[in-house]
């Protein structure tokens, strides 16, 4: 009987728009890894190569018998920044996207009103002043003269 709700549970919460959601990025995202993996070590690396004479990847230094690998690391930083870069350009231009269609939205009605009194804002409705105590409805009376 547990086993049935806990896969319930399970189906229902894959099935939410938010997981879905962050599956598919995920699977973009790995995709969008090799595109720029491949800029950077096949375009960037080698231009950055001609000014160092060397490739950038294979840059690496002996310390007490190990390798450190350093030019590895900078193409990983270089990966990284290429990355985001591409990455909050596209959120920019999905944002401006979303906005172009989007209507504005008309002002909210307003939903309180001042004393003429003692200044505090009070429901709309209002035919006395919680604060005050102060009728609302003769203000209003004496401000519109002829009623």
């Amino acid at each position: 009987m547990k086993g049935k709700k806990f896969w319930a549970e399970f189906r229902g919460f894959i099935a939410r728009g938010n997981v879905m959601n962050l599956a598919v990025g995920v699977i973009i995202g790995a995709a969008f890894q090799n595109i720029t993996n491949s800029l950077v070590s096949d375009m960037i690396s080698p231009v950055i190569g001609l000014l160092a004479s060397a490739d950038m990847s294979d840059w690496s230094v002996a310390v007490g018998g190990a390798e450190i690998r350093y030019g590895a690391f900078l193409t990983a930083v270089i990966n990284f920044l290429i990355m985001a870069l591409v990455i909050f350009l596209l959120v920019k231009l999905l944002n401006k996207l979303m906005e172009i269609g989007r209507k504005p939205e008309p002002p909210a009605k307003p939903t309180t009103k001042k004393c003429p009194f003692c200044c505090s804002e009070i429901a709309l409705e209002a035919v006395r002043c919680p604060h005050c105590t102060s009728s609302l409805e003769e203000s209003s009376q004496e401000k519109t003269p002829g009623i």
